[in-house]
């Protein structure tokens, strides 16, 4: 079977495995406090023209979103999502696992917009007895989406606007940072994101990595004592250095290049191949995507028919019975597993 579920089922890039095998027989601090991970905190502050912002290493996503979630929020605060968002469908509640709800607002291709959060603010405001609810502290958005699709300078730049309004923060999801910062549709630079979030990272784990994912706190008064918050909800890694390294290798590498990104733009130009064939088929997609998720609608033979030989995720089904499914590239995807999915959707 050749595999299009998800983009971690692969290891992790050469530069990674190079750099960790170089470096495994020495001696550092433990807990983050390491050369690496100071190194590779300087490098990421550089890409995100940030000097003064905190930069902090996560095993995983999930971790992530839950710690500065919690951090950020007063406890009878809730966090503005997305209702497809991933930590209110796609993580077992661990956000309101800490006690606090995920306030969801309905989607439009993965996204939510300045004025749907001006409304949510404005309408608990309004409520008389507004201290009888869940007030909303902060706006969780993923770039990309679930859907693969992406915020404009411009959408950003109006939510920014209104939670600094409203005193909430924004927080940006991005464990498929770099298949977002890679693609043709994008407008956004790191150093965009990094003045108007509050918080985001940049993941490894779905982009190269072993795993990890490196977040940066812009906001100071989130930054303070936020070390407190990774130990405590289990975030502060032992051998932490093993974070700091993959980052490095991935934003700088030995040879100065930056494997993160040029293995994100091959993954997206994959997508690309595959959206084109469905297209050529004449296949419509559910939701169109710029990224390296796609999303193709089917009839059910096809579907039936591309699963005898490719694994890829179910994703619904249309109300006249056609499948809706994601075929998903990651920076491992091969050319030749490519070009055979591309022949078998012709032939079909």
């Amino acid at each position: 079977m050749i595999r299009f579920e998800c983009d971690y089922g692969e290891g992790a890039a050469q530069p990674v495995l190079d750099l960790l095998q170089k470096t495994n027989l020495e001696q550092t601090p433990g807990y983050g406090e390491d050369e690496y991970c100071e190194q590779a905190r300087a490098l990421i502050r550089r890409l995100c023209a940030a000097p003064q912002a905190g930069v902090h290493f996560f095993v995983g996503a999930t971790q992530a979103n839950l710690t500065v979630i919690d951090a950020a929020l007063k406890p009878w605060q809730g966090v503005l999502c997305a209702d497809s968002g991933h930590i209110h469908v796609h993580e077992t509640g661990a956000v309101e696992a800490t006690g606090h709800k995920c306030l969801a607002l309905p989607g439009r291709d993965g996204k939510i917009t300045a004025a749907q959060v001006q409304a949510a603010w404005d309408a608990h405001r309004a409520n008389p007895t507004h201290e009888h609810e869940v007030q909303p502290g902060i706006v969780y958005i993923s770039n990309p989406t679930e859907w693969g699709t992406l915020y404009t300078k411009a959408e950003l730049t109006q939510l920014s606007r209104v939670c600094r309004a409203c005193g909430m923060y924004l927080f940006m999801d991005g464990a498929r940072m770099a298949y977002g910062l890679m693609s043709e549709a994008n407008d956004l630079t790191l150093a965009d994101i990094a003045a108007l979030c509050d918080a985001f990272y940049l993941g490894g784990t779905k982009c190269g990595a072993l795993f990890g994912e490196a977040l940066v706190l812009t906001a100071p008064a989130l930054d303070k004592d936020f070390r407190y918050a990774l130990k405590q909800h289990g975030g502060m890694l032992a051998k932490g250095r093993l974070l700091g390294l993959q980052f490095l290798a991935l934003l700088q590498g030995e040879d100065g290049r930056q494997p993160y990104f040029a293995l994100a733009a091959k993954a997206d130009a994959q997508a690309a191949r595959i959206a084109n064939a469905f297209a050529a088929k004449g296949c419509r997609m559910h939701m169109p995507s710029p990224t390296n998720q796609q999303f193709p609608v089917l009839p059910k033979a096809w579907a039936d028919k591309l699963a005898e030989k490719y694994v890829y995720s179910p994703m619904g089904t249309t109300a006249d019975g056609q499948a809706i499914v994601r075929f998903c590239t990651s920076w491992a995807t091969r050319d030749e597993d490519v070009d055979a999915l591309l022949a078998d959707i012709a032939a079909l």
